[in-house]
């Protein structure tokens, strides 16, 4: 008798088939590119990149925020996950080289450029991000912190800056530049404050003095400023490294050192309010409002308008005149911005104000002895005079490494690398202020001896 043998059934959705999948899907998505899971970030990505080489993009702000997000949050997340690089600013240098590299290969085209031209140029996100920045740390700081740190970062700056150009000059005579081209050309353009607020007024000044175009003076000045802004960034990150290793030389991101005992102790509280995004809302109105006051008072008295947007911060603050849920709403405005878009921030720059061309047409070894001799002098002053200052070294010699960087571009580029946004306050006025003395004092002086 013939018996029934029951064949096994094919189960197409088979349990463990459908567990190893949902597995893999999770294990991806734990992945985050910027602020998105792996998987949503290729698809997003890849349906920029497809329109973007089709000459598709739109050229308004939606174009610009999804070429830089994209290409910013992807750069920094491979500098965050590269061993050795990670640790010696690999999300920066990535962000700001990668992009600058690709324009000077012609890799990106002409809707690419123009998409994010307008929301980094036109539009000027990067002021927007400042504002947000600077007002988002100073109303969330301490009081007496913020005065007492703005007051005393004016020694190690100025000291910094005559012995930097000092150091400077004398090491680019010693390895053959003419004094005049090594103080004017290459000293004075590192500490110039940027490209926008620093070489290009400078550049009409030099013109107007010596008779050759501005033009070609300022091929000739940006170079300084860009070797000295990378060179900046690297030094911020061996800071930051040597504050981990060495903790009694580090604050932990406080500029002046409190004690246990000190009023100022309280300063150092995370705020775990709850986010709030009506605050925020709050915060953005603050911020533009803030900036546009800087820039109305520059017209009246000629100083800075980002830095006048300091000062007037810094007073509405220590006059507590602020509501305390507005301060609140501007420092979650500074948590989410640089939380979100500094790299891609570094990204845009990268793109459309690194122009590499210009740097390697003046490439030499003694060039870049002079620029980091400038640099290193600035910053070890900074260091050791800020021991008498009662300040942390390394966030005061961070600070003073702001001063040789690509004004707003550098300061971002040096405190994120160093994990010290919060010290964007400072780092402005070392730039700004700093910037505006060089720029009118050298101008002066080239006056005089020319």
């Amino acid at each position: 008798m013939e018996k029934n043998v029951q064949k096994p059934s094919v189960n197409l959705t088979h349990p463990k088939s459908n567990e190893k999948a949902h597995s893999f899907l999770e294990k991806w998505m734990d992945v985050k590119v910027g602020s998105v899971p792996l998987p949503v970030y290729v698809v997003l990505s890849a349906v920029i990149f497809v329109t973007g080489m089709a000459q598709q993009l739109p050229i308004n702000m939606l174009g610009g925020f999804a070429v830089i997000l994209t290409m910013g949050w992807l750069l920094g997340t491979i500098g965050g996950n590269l061993p050795f690089v990670k640790n010696f600013g690999g999300p920066a240098i990535l962000s700001l080289l990668v992009p600058s590299i690709l324009v000077f290969f012609n890799l990106v085209n002409q809707n690419v450029l123009a998409s994010a031209n307008i929301l980094m140029k036109e539009a000027n996100f990067l002021y927007f991000y400042i504002a947000c920045l600077v007002c988002g740390s100073i109303l969330g700081m301490n009081r007496k912190m913020l005065v007492q740190g703005l007051m005393r970062m004016i020694v190690p700056m100025m000291v910094g800056m005559i012995f930097a150009m000092g150091v400077g000059t004398l090491v680019g005579v010693l390895v053959g530049f003419d004094w005049q081209h090594a103080l004017f050309y290459i000293v004075t353009p590192v500490l110039a404050g940027g490209i926008g607020e620093g070489i290009l007024p400078l550049s009409i000044g030099y013109s107007a003095i010596t008779g050759v175009g501005s033009e070609q003076l300022v091929a000739q000045l940006i170079p300084a400023t860009i070797i000295g802004n990378f060179f900046a960034i690297m030094c911020s990150a061996l800071l930051s490294r040597f504050g981990e290793k060495r903790p009694e030389f580090s604050g932990q991101g406080q500029l002046v050192k409190v004690g246990d005992t000190d009023d100022m102790a309280d300063a150092l509280k995370e705020d775990n309010s709850p986010i709030d995004v009506k605050l925020m809302g709050a915060g953005v109105l603050t911020a533009c409002t803030l900036f546009i006051a800087g820039g109305l008072l520059q017209h009246f008295t000629g100083f800075p308008g980002p830095v006048l947007m300091i000062v007037l911060a810094s007073l509405l603050k220590y006059l507590n005149v602020v509501p305390n849920e507005t301060q609140r709403g501007s420092k979650q405005l500074y948590k989410f911005i640089s939380g979100n878009f500094t790299f891609p921030l570094m990204a845009g720059l990268g793109l459309l104000y690194i122009p590499l061309k210009d740097v390697i047409g003046t490439l030499s070894w003694q060039y870049f002895i002079v620029v980091i001799s400038v640099v290193f002098t600035i910053i070890v002053t900074g260091f050791f005079i800020s021991r008498f200052m009662n300040m942390n070294p390394v966030e005061a010699a961070i600070i003073s490494a702001c001063q040789s960087g690509m004004g707003g571009t550098g300061d971002v580029a040096i405190l994120s690398t160093a994990d010290r946004m919060n010290l964007m306050p400072f780092a402005q006025v070392a730039t700004r202020l700093g910037g505006a003395i060089t720029v009118i004092v050298m101008t002066g002086v080239l006056r005089m001896i020319f």
